[in-house]
């Protein structure tokens, strides 16, 4: 079973470092060459650049009033969730299928109801 994993591209999980501005403010990320590859494959399903998609994320998860003391944490729940939701059916494998296409409403009822499901 770890040969699956031992013996993949160990360039994935290297870091690397990307500097962004989100309101005019620098900012630097660091996170694993995987979540990078990951971050650019969501957000050219949308049209967006990952600097575009981070900075998106940061908008919207400061509007849901989210505590983003750890934002590279919270990007690297996006990728996992991303790869999780393709597997799961939920959202389309092809890459030329927008995410902003897919039912949030229903696709979050449906995890809801997979992760109850393994909670309890």
């Amino acid at each position: 079973m770890c040969e699956l994993f031992i013996k993949a591209d160990a360039s994935q999980w290297q870091s690397r470092t990307h500097s962004l501005r989100i309101d005019g403010v620098a900012t630097s990320i660091r996170i694993e060459n995987h979540f990078w590859d990951t971050l650019t494959e969501i957000g050219l399903r949308d049209g967006m650049s990952v600097a575009q998609l981070i900075t998106r994320l940061w908008h919207e998860a400061m509007d849901a009033d989210h505590d983003l003391g750890n934002f590279t944490s919270f990007l690297r729940v996006c990728c996992a969730r991303y790869h999780a939701l393709i597997a799961a059916g939920d959202v389309s494998a092809d890459i030329g299928v927008p995410i902003a296409s897919h039912p949030a409403a229903d696709i979050l009822s449906r995890e809801n109801m997979r992760r109850s499901r393994i909670v309890n």
